[in-house]
């Protein structure tokens, strides 16, 4: 306890009149200052970027989900566990959409065992399908963290070392089992650079907050469904690379989409490699995409080669992970007192009024944005559409 640095609690600070936060405005209405908190909350996540840092672009990340029977509760609706399968759904999805050459496993623990849901993949519809699957398990015993920790550690540490090594673990008990000294393996994972990060579901604890102090993770408690949802997508940038990480050249193949012709009377239907994991999808076919090295046919990218260990991807998956090393600068935020002029009557990406009192005005052509647009193309377009519209323009 001695070598925990010095953290004051909550209860040691200053009395906080957390409802004097709240005012009411002439009509004796809170909406406007219920509005501002969460405009400044969504505000806050364009101008936190980490601009101009190197970052973690391919990624191994396991999530570890907590299915003891406290996932029972229900301060979460319907469950908790029912509620983590549902936010991790979309968690999978967008984590893909913004880190296409990335990959994902799934970890459960309970019983004081640890189990692997899905195997390291970068297949989205893979981890979706085992996560509907996972509703009606049922939630028994303890957790695990040592169990569920080793169980990740022994595929991340053979992962290349221009790769980020993550584990994300979502624990909803306030107690753990573990076979061995948990400390002992937190040197492991500090000294094989797995990033840990922990997101509690009921109260902090200590064990975590060492776990993730060592491994340089971020640690949160959740205060509701929406703030659930917020702590998830905050692992779906990827974070800051560590300076010891290697940095080297890295094969890719970026094989086409071919089908053989009907016609052709050498064409023969064939396997995808895809199905050595799994019995279900499509079964003979006659196209795919064929690895450029050793011919070998998968059904979809991006995928790493099972025989020859060629990475596949797309052209617009790099593109899609590229955006992150260059992020869109935050607009400016000016208040409208007097609106004056069309620049500032008209938001030329929706092409509507703006009735907000406040607009973003981008830096490099000047136009105009609502605070909706503003989050919008900072989240997903990632490039703003009119300096792309005036570029294209002749």
């Amino acid at each position: 306890m001695d070598e925990e640095p010095e953290r004051a609690k909550r209860w040691e600070g200053g009395y906080e009149r957390t409802w004097e936060v709240l005012k009411e405005d002439e009509s004796g209405s809170l909406k406007a200052t219920v509005e501002e908190i969460l405009y400044q909350s969504k505000r806050k996540r364009v101008i936190e970027s980490h601009g101009q840092v190197r970052l973690g672009m391919m990624r191994h990340l396991y999530v570890v989900i907590d299915c003891s029977r406290t996932m029972e509760d229900q301060d979460l609706k319907p469950n908790r566990l029912t509620s983590t399968l549902k936010l991790m759904e979309a968690f999978v999805d967008e984590y893909f959409d913004q880190n296409p050459i990335s990959q994902v496993g799934i970890i459960t623990t309970k019983n004081k065992r640890a189990e692997k849901l899905t195997d390291l993949a970068g297949n989205p519809k893979k981890h979706i399908a085992a996560l509907k699957k996972a509703v009606d398990m049922a939630c028994v015993g303890e957790p695990s963290l040592y169990n569920s920790l080793n169980l990740a550690v022994q595929t991340l540490k053979h992962m290349p070392g221009h790769t980020s090594r993550e584990i994300l673990i979502i624990l909803s008990s306030l107690t753990t089992c573990d076979p061995a000294n948990i400390y002992d393996l937190i040197k492991t994972l500090k000294s094989l650079k797995v990033r840990v990060s922990v997101i509690g579901l009921s109260a902090e604890v200590r064990v975590c907050t060492m776990l993730t102090r060592e491994t340089g993770g971020s640690y949160h408690v959740i205060l509701d469904e929406s703030h659930f949802r917020e702590l998830l997508m905050l692992h779906v940038k990827p974070p800051p690379a560590s300076s010891s990480s290697e940095c080297s050249l890295i094969r890719m193949g970026f094989p086409q989409h071919t089908i053989a012709s009907l016609s052709d009377q050498n064409a023969k239907p064939s396997f995808s490699m895809s199905h050595l994991d799994s019995s279900g999808g499509p079964g003979l076919s006659l196209g795919g995409f064929f690895c450029p090295q050793c011919h070998s046919k998968y059904t979809e990218l991006p995928v790493e080669c099972k025989v020859c260990g060629l990475t596949l991807v797309s052209a617009p998956h790099l593109a899609r992970s590229f955006h992150h090393l260059f992020p869109l600068e935050a607009f400016t935020e000016t208040p409208v007192e007097e609106p004056q002029g069309d620049r500032y009557r008209h938001n030329y990406f929706m092409t509507s009024t703006l009735l907000s009192l406040q607009v973003f005005t981008c830096p490099s052509c000047r136009s105009v944005f609502c605070m909706e647009c503003d989050l919008f193309i900072h989240d997903s377009l990632h490039c703003c559409p009119c300096c792309i519209h005036s570029q294209s323009a002749p």
